[in-house]
């Protein structure tokens, strides 16, 4: 196993590390787990650009690290979600687009096909990681002011989920109806 999929298996082994910490009786467990999520978050970058420079990309490190990602965005979403914080609609449709564009990846791969993440899915990513990093920090800094940034960048993730969600369908749906056949 190469050091870019390593740091993948690391991401992997933080989410518990996050809950642990999130649900712990801790002071300040809540910031302790947003760090523990921004360095998770961060691991992706760089094991993305040690696979790339290093030409250490794999089709393991083409599996994990998507689903890695995944599993802690979603485990920091079903946590918030638990806390009250976010409701339940709003990660039923986040996590169905995962297993969506992820079904329709794996259709993509069964066919040879490669498929590129969108400009759209990007903007996605970015918006739920500080949401989901605002959340945990309770909106600090913008608290003090009384100014929810943390619930609109939310619900602006939520939006460029569905809007990339679509625009992933809408742009490969030739790789679903060679599928399909």
């Amino acid at each position: 196993m190469n050091l870019a999929n390593k740091i993948t298996v690391f991401r992997v082994f933080l989410v518990p590390v996050f809950m642990l910490v999130l649900y712990s009786n801790i002071p300040y467990s809540t910031y302790i787990a947003a760090f523990v999520f921004i360095f998770a978050s961060l691991t992706d970058t760089l094991d993305g650009y040690i696979a790339r420079s290093r030409n250490m990309i794999t089709t393991f490190g083409k599996f994990v690290d998507p689903l890695a990602d995944k599993i802690l965005v979603s485990a920091a979403l079903i946590s918030l979600l638990e806390l009250g914080k976010i409701p339940g609609w709003s990660v039923v449709i986040i996590i169905a687009r995962e297993f969506t564009i992820s079904g329709f990846r794996i259709l993509a791969a069964s066919e040879g096909i490669t498929i590129a993440a969108s400009s759209l899915g990007k903007i996605k990513t970015v918006t739920q990681l500080v949401a989901i990093i605002l959340l945990l920090l309770n909106n600090f800094p913008f608290n003090h002011i009384d100014f929810p940034i943390d619930l609109i960048i939310y619900y602006i993730s939520v939006f460029f989920t569905v809007i990339s969600g679509f625009d992933y369908i809408f742009k490969n749906i030739s790789t679903l109806k060679t599928g399909i056949k």
